[in-house]
């Protein structure tokens, strides 16, 4: 057998937990939800990178669909609510492939089933309109993530990408934090600033998770996590999940990335847009300037980075399928994760320890997240503090 027929053969057992997928906003942009137009039980590959096909031939079993919406929408927080509708009817669309998933436990009834579990994140604070409630409101409609911020800060966290305000987390962020842990919804640290990773730390009693984000000692991005920071995982349970995107593994494509943002931002266009016209944009950029090309390689080089500094019970994937305009080589859709699977073989990695990567680190994260909330759900009321009390004390403290 080679290689990639080992990796299938894994895959099979330890099917890939992915963090984040992109499939609703691509949803939204191109077809405003109308499902029969990118209708995913057949080949979508000519619009997007996932369909059910490919995930069932990519070795998937379970995927945290991002319920993301742009920072800049005018009603965040019903357009967030549009995305979680999305899911939904996917999920209503496809029962016998598609699974509804909150827990754990639902993951591997999933797994046992041969569905695929699906979950749900929310990628950025702003999609809680600074409201606790709100956040509570999420996790009961079924997002059991949220990722602290965008590209943009919000009130009360930095991001990665923007200039720092808050200096990381301000009170109302450690509340949205604990108040997170109260629910058994995972703190999500991919696109936070290094100072906001670091306050979720010292504030969480539950782990967190980096949904889609890689090694910043392996590519210099500020979507990447330090090295002090993969090295707390262990002490806090949690799990950095590698991202294939080729700006964020790539050296070179990080250089290119900024060139090809600028041309957008140029044509009146923003970076992240996918749209057709913005394809157009890109691929005329790129026939002038030939893209540096990332492969299977490069994302197993972030892999074997992050093993060394966190260890192999905090690692897991989350390719970001559908929210970039650029895949490596081999990675090219959801149908590529036995590519990854075989390299890593190839470089020594164990099945047992692939089958934490794929799997088992999801599943236990997940699950301790909800043994924590118990505990405080027994001895903590909900919060109802704003952010204008604490916020107000914070920067008089300060």
């Amino acid at each position: 057998m080679t290689s990639l027929d080992d990796a299938r053969t894994l895959l099979a057992e330890f099917p890939v937990a992915d963090g984040h997928n992109d499939l609703p906003w691509a949803l939204r942009e191109q077809v405003r939800y109308d499902l029969d137009a990118r209708d995913v039980a057949a080949d979508q590959s000519a619009h997007l990178h996932t369909d059910i096909p490919r995930l069932r031939a990519g070795g998937v079993g379970a995927q945290y669909w991002s319920v993301y919406v742009r920072t800049d929408s005018p009603d965040p927080v019903a357009a967030t609510l549009e995305q979680i509708d999305c899911v939904r009817q996917l999920i209503d669309r496809h029962p016998q492939d598609l699974r509804p998933a909150l827990t754990a436990a639902d993951m591997e009834a999933a797994r046992r089933e041969g569905r695929i579990a699906s979950l749900m994140g929310a990628e950025g604070g702003h999609s809680i309109a600074n409201s606790l409630g709100t956040l509570r409101g999420l996790y009961g409609l079924g997002v059991r993530y949220l990722t602290l911020t965008h590209n943009d800060n919000v009130d009360w966290a930095d991001s990665a990408t923007d200039e720092p305000r808050a200096g990381g987390l301000t009170a109302f962020g450690r509340q949205v934090v604990r108040e997170m842990n109260r629910l058994g919804m995972l703190v999500d640290l991919s696109h936070v600033a290094a100072t906001t990773m670091r306050d979720a730390l010292d504030a969480s009693s539950a782990p967190v998770i980096f949904s889609h984000s890689s090694a910043r000692a392996v590519c210099d991005h500020p979507r990447n996590i330090p090295d002090d920071v993969l090295e707390r995982l262990p002490a806090n349970g949690g799990m950095a999940m590698v991202t294939f995107v080729p700006k964020f593994v790539l050296q070179a494509a990080v250089d290119w990335t900024a060139a090809a943002d600028e041309n957008m931002r140029a044509h009146g266009l923003h970076h992240l847009d996918t749209t057709a016209q913005a394809m157009k944009v890109h691929r005329a950029f790129e026939e002038r300037h030939p893209r540096p090309v990332a492969t299977v390689s490069t994302v197993a080089d972030h892999l074997d980075h992050m093993r060394e500094a966190a260890g192999i019970d905090h690692l897991g994937i989350g390719g970001d399928y559908d929210g970039t305009a650029f895949t490596p080589d081999g990675l090219d859709d959801v149908s590529g994760y036995p590519n990854l699977i075989a390299e890593l073989l190839d470089r020594g990695w164990s099945k047992a320890d692939l089958a934490k990567l794929t799997w088992k680190n999801a599943v236990r994260v997940l699950d301790a997240a909800e043994d924590v909330a118990r505990g405080l759900q027994a001895t903590r009321p909900p919060s109802n503090a704003t952010i204008e009390s604490l916020d107000s004390l914070d920067s008089l403290d300060g």
